[in-house]
């Protein structure tokens, strides 16, 4: 990334903090799935299918315009692989429309200079690519050999802002390849930072004592402000689990292909409301709800908008704020009934 364009981008981010941090009343982050499909398949991952249609552009447009009215901060395109939508960039054209941030988590296979060249004119702003292993093997195929060439293009034609994510736990067979891995990243003058990936039943799989070593490793070579916003990985990489408020369906949000909105890609199913109908009732109740998963999750994001609101706001369990809302409602009916 250009240092011009970084510079705006970092101000831009500082004015959303500010903003997270005055108020809690809007999202921050929203993952958006425009289609389900992928080119992969890797051992660990449930978040994909190799025969799903992309979504709409307008319909996809829609969803963007009510992430907005909402007050979204950032978008990040996520999937399935969303390089395969045939329309990326006119998405990615709409989110900087409409004052978002514009992100993309991709597999990293579909990078050409032809197509890096198109992101930077649609105005994408971060990407982010997994690397599993140094060489492919029957877990996962995104690996250094085989995208290594990707980088390079990256390295060279990219004006947004590249990490690259190497992975510890999950099946993955050697986890010296995150420091590899890490330093080729590096080498080409990206970020870098390293994820406790979960199983593919998205459960935490608790560090041998070899993969919390190269762990400590890796995080010590990476991205410094992004370690400092994860210390709930020290306690994952130990098997232990972590407290904190988790505040997915309010200040995270999760939009699968169907247009509904769910806590995350490893809790879908709950709420379970579409988009187009999800209001601020529906934020305030996820924002209060304490996550019966949120000790062992391990998903970075979420943890990350956590800590905006961690030190205000205790949560309460779905009985407790049940309880409450039958007590509001009994009240409300006996003063209509005088």
């Amino acid at each position: 990334m250009r240092k011009r364009t970084f510079l705006k981008l970092k101000m831009r981010e500082a004015r959303f903090i500010s903003r997270a941090l005055a108020s809690s009343r809007h999202p921050v982050l929203a993952h958006l799935i425009p289609m389900r499909r992928c080119n992969l398949a890797c051992g660990y991952c449930n978040e994909y299918d190799h025969t799903s249609k992309p979504v709409d552009l307008e319909i996809i447009k829609s969803r963007l315009d009510k992430l907005a009215s909402l007050g979204t901060s950032i978008v990040t395109i996520s999937g399935g692989e969303p390089m395969m939508h045939p329309e990326l960039d006119q998405v990615i054209q709409h989110i900087r429309h409409r004052c978002m941030i514009a992100g993309l988590i991709s597999n990293g296979y579909y990078f050409t200079p032809e197509r890096i060249k198109r992101l930077n004119k649609a105005g994408l702003e971060y990407l982010q690519i997994s690397i599993d292993n140094v060489e492919p093997d029957e877990v996962s195929r995104k690996s250094l050999r085989v995208l290594d060439k990707k980088l390079r293009y990256l390295s060279e034609y990219a004006d947004f802002h590249v990490n690259i994510n190497s992975v510890i736990g999950g099946g993955i067979k050697n986890p010296d390849d995150a420091l590899t891995v890490a330093r080729r990243a590096t080498e080409l003058g990206f970020s870098t930072t390293v994820g406790v990936i979960h199983d593919s039943d998205g459960i935490l799989k608790p560090l041998s004592a070899k993969e919390k070593d190269i762990f400590q490793q890796v995080k010590k070579m990476g991205n410094k402000d992004h370690a400092r916003l994860n210390w709930f990985q020290d306690s994952i990489a130990e098997g232990k689990p972590y407290n904190w408020r988790c505040r997915a369906g309010a200040r995270y949000l999760y939009i699968c292909e169907e247009g509904l909105v769910h806590w995350c890609s490893q809790q879908r199913g709950y709420p379970g409301i579409p988009l187009e109908q999800y209001t601020m009732e529906d934020f305030d109740r996820e924002y209060k709800t304490e996550k019966w998963c949120a000790p062992t999750c391990t998903l970075q994001c979420v943890h990350q908008v956590g800590i905006l609101d961690n030190w205000r706001d205790p949560q309460k369990t779905p009985a407790q704020i049940a309880q409450e809302q039958k007590n509001g409602k009994s009240v409300g009916e006996m003063i209509g009934a005088d």
